[in-house]
């Protein structure tokens, strides 16, 4: 088990496959844990970083009321990016998972490179329904509307022929903390994107159950409609987990999306360069690399092309730090090696990792005892001057 202090919550995650490779995040569905995909992610691990997790108030996260309803949700899993240094992700969503990305995609287009929307929709239920489940919940827990939530979950085959299954899908559901569930449910109630979802820009794939009780198939595809170039897939012979019932079915639409959509092979030297420039870009901001690319002659084409490769593609993209550590460690080792150049370049990128200023103090101490106080001292006016700058141009 793997936890991060997100947003105040302790959220469980597990990172899966190829350190390197592109990365796919899951969202899983209202009353589920990550384990509902474990049956498609061994299809996609072996050539993909594949990160999964619990939402709050579900699995082994932290319970906490969400205030902001899915957009809570929506920064948990930035947050969670950011945490394992993944500027740029596929987000695959389930259901209220599929809120989530939907959200994620409108109000955050530069760090969703593609989308799977499965059995979802920009509008699920009406606020009666939700109302009415809410109270349920109050008066009689999770047990009370259990067994009507399996039907819409699951086929009547699934529900008939695999009976131990369908037990043990009964437990997740009723041990997902009541405040979770409904907290969870009140944001799906409030959550409506039929008014802005025509702006996602990220190529998208629509999947639909055709026995799905929760979210038909004519759901999701007048969703498809709303979304430009979308295209829908329906799987026979599965409701509204099809990640359950035809793991195969879903796992291979998923790649072949991913597939178009031009995944990453990350043997070779372009891809490690598209990974760089899209880290870079989120570090240093559009403003910054385009003046920098505006600049390029054939004299530092190829140096270009390596710093993009090796430095922000290799070192700035791995797994384990988030991009705040990263900025903290490398202003701290500019400053120490004395490259005065670019130390005020990487405090103006703060804005965009999130290195504090309390940070840089901290970093500067460390490199006055272990770098030498004139090194510190100089950068600490060089650090100054570009803090001023900052705030001189946010007015």
């Amino acid at each position: 088990m793997v936890f991060a202090r997100i947003n105040g919550i302790n959220l469980q995650y597990r990172c899966e496959g190829r350190a390197y490779g592109r990365i796919i995040v899951f969202v899983n569905s209202l009353g589920t844990d990550f384990r509902i995909w474990d049956e498609v992610v061994p299809a996609l691990a072996a050539s993909a970083r594949v990160i999964r997790y619990d939402l709050r108030g579900h699995g082994l996260s932290d319970a906490m009321p969400a205030q902001r309803g899915i957009d809570d949700h929506v920064d948990d899993l930035l947050a969670l990016l950011d945490h394992l240094g993944a500027p740029r992700a596929t987000i695959i969503g389930l259901s209220v998972g599929g809120m989530i990305a939907q959200r994620l995609a409108i109000l955050a287009p530069q760090r969703v490179e593609a989308l799977v929307l499965c059995c979802t929709a920009a509008k699920i239920g009406s606020p009666e329904m939700w109302a009415d489940r809410i109270k349920a919940l109050q008066n009689g827990g999770l047990g009370t509307i259990a067994d009507a939530v399996l039907e819409r979950w699951f086929t009547k085959r699934f529900r008939e022929h695999k009976k131990a299954d369908l037990e043990g899908w009964r437990n997740m559901l009723v041990r997902t903390p009541l405040e979770g569930y409904v907290d969870a449910c009140a944001a799906i109630r409030d959550a409506d994107f039929r008014a802005e979802i025509g702006a996602i820009s990220a190529p998208t794939l629509c999947v639909a159950g055709d026995e799905d009780g929760a979210t038909p198939a004519d759901l999701v595809r007048a969703t498809a409609e709303m979304i430009p170039g979308a295209l829908l897939a329906i799987i026979s012979g599965a409701g509204h987990l099809p990640c359950i019932e035809q793991a195969a079915a879903l796992a291979q639409l998923i790649a072949d999306h991913l597939n178009k959509t031009q995944a990453s092979k990350l043997d070779v030297p372009n891809d490690r360069y598209s990974i760089g420039m899209k880290t870079r870009r989120t570090v240093l901001g559009d403003a910054h690399v385009d003046n920098a690319n505006a600049q390029t002659t054939t004299l530092d084409k190829d140096f270009q092309t390596f710093i993009t490769e090796v430095a922000w593609g290799s070192v700035w993209s791995r797994p384990g730090w988030n991009l705040r550590q990263r900025s903290i460690v490398t202003i701290a080792l500019l400053a120490a090696l004395g490259h005065h150049d670019e130390i005020a370049m990487h405090i103006r990128a703060t804005k965009n990792t999130g290195a504090s200023q309390e940070d840089i103090k901290e970093a500067m101490m460390h490199v006055a005892i272990y770098g030498g106080v004139p090194a510190a001292n100089h950068a600490i006016k060089i650090i100054k001057e570009a803090y001023l700058g900052m705030e001189s141009e946010a007015g």
